[in-house]
């Protein structure tokens, strides 16, 4: 079940309320994006990533106190820091004074790599927050689509074990829990016309070209590529085994899993229940948002209400 005490947190906060004009999941999720601000002034460091062998980028906001608190971020598909999300996060970590991070994962932030990332990819969590664990007392992780399917998935593994993290808190944002369903919804209808293209675009680049092989989807990819070198069978193997939605009953870290219920990557239906969830879990499915967009207020609207709710559960968090 999910968290008893979650009621008095969601009282709390500020409703969603999306522009008059701006609906439905697809322009709600495309809109966000004409709303990016420049990035913040970032500082980057290139760190070993899981195997030793490679380098990742981190893009570091550097607070004035040294003991404040650090909210990494786990980015999604082929996003990174200057993602229009992360800039909306990081510009109001730093306005409250807190360190931030942006973790790339292997093959992004413009650092090439030999081996890929994927949806399941708990090793690579676990060794970034291991890394940051060594330079910060108090951390906080946010995991944005992909990126927050990781982290769900990591948060429970640790549960399941009984092992400790050094998060205390986490929140992933728009993550597709349930990636068997995710992998199926955009493999059809507007998700898949809108944003295959997009993805496609900087994943081919990526991976070697096999003549003759056409990828005409993101289930294309994943059967030729992600799944083959990480050691899956085939798509089907890689979404089911890199899902999150089973681990989280055993979630032990407070975690915020903020989900729109018009997000078009993971329709409201396939959204985890309370009773799907352990009770260190707060549900947070708003009926708008689309797919990390969450754009709030009147006419142009902005994108600062995401942060401000992830922001709010960990100072929540850290005042129990």
């Amino acid at each position: 079940m999910a968290a008893p005490d979650s009621a008095a947190f969601l009282r709390q906060l500020p409703p969603l309320h999306s522009p008059l004009w701006l609906a439905g999941g697809n322009l709600q999720t495309l809109y966000a994006k004409l709303l990016q601000s420049p990035p913040p002034a970032y500082r980057r460091e290139l760190l070993p990533d899981s195997s030793g062998h490679e380098r990742a980028a981190y893009d570091f906001i550097d607070a004035d106190d040294a003991d404040a608190p650090l909210v990494v971020l786990f980015h999604g598909l082929e996003g990174g820091s200057g993602s229009h999300y992360a800039v909306a996060l990081m510009q109001e970590v730093a306005a409250r004074g807190w360190h931030g991070v942006v973790a790339h994962f292997r093959s992004c932030g413009g650092v090439p790599a030999q081996k890929m990332y994927h949806s399941g990819d708990t090793p690579e969590v676990a060794h970034m927050l291991s890394l940051l664990a060594g330079r910060y007392r108090r951390i906080y992780a946010v995991g944005v689509s992909l990126g927050g399917n990781v982290l769900a998935k990591y948060l429970g593994e640790q549960g399941r074990l009984r092992q400790s993290t050094p998060l205390h808190a986490a929140a992933a944002v728009s993550a597709p829990l349930d990636l068997p369903a995710a992998g199926r919804t955009l493999e059809h209808g507007l998700p898949r016309l809108l944003y295959t293209r997009y993805f496609l675009s900087t994943l081919m680049p990526k991976v070697p070209h096999q003549p003759g092989l056409h990828i005409r989807s993101l289930a294309d990819f994943d059967n030729a590529y992600t799944a083959p070198l990480n050691g899956f069978a085939d798509k089907d193997d890689y979404y089911q085994r890199a899902a999150a939605k089973p681990w989280l009953p055993d979630i032990a870290t407070p975690t915020l899993l903020l989900n729109a219920q018009n997000d078009p990557f993971l329709p409201g239906r396939f959204l985890p229940q309370e009773h799907e969830v352990s009770d260190s879990v707060y549900l947070l499915q708003p009926a708008n948002g689309g797919h990390v967009g969450f754009v709030s207020g009147h006419g142009r609207g902005h994108l600062r209400w995401m942060p401000l709710a992830v922001l709010s559960f960990f100072d929540w968090q850290q005042k129990r």
